[in-house]
């Protein structure tokens, strides 16, 4: 997803406003489940303004590294 949204970004010069907007302009077919929540509705977008540039999982707890998922 990360790079559907960097590919969105170097060829029209702004960022999506959502995920269901890399679909539309077939970034990706669909949005993908969060691997952990296995949800396609859970992640957590990171924004600069109206634009998504980044996006993290939306799942509670930690992974084996003791990171919380939502950090990755």
């Amino acid at each position: 997803m990360r790079k559907a949204i960097d590919d969105y970004y170097a060829d029209k010069k702004r960022y999506p406003e959502t995920l269901d907007d890399l679909v539309r302009n077939k970034y990706l077919r669909v949005v993908p489940r969060d691997p952990i929540t296995g949800s396609a509705t859970t992640w957590i977008l990171v924004r600069k303004g109206e634009s998504v540039i980044d996006i993290r999982s939306g799942a509670s707890g930690k992974g084996c590294d003791g990171t919380r998922y939502r950090s990755w």
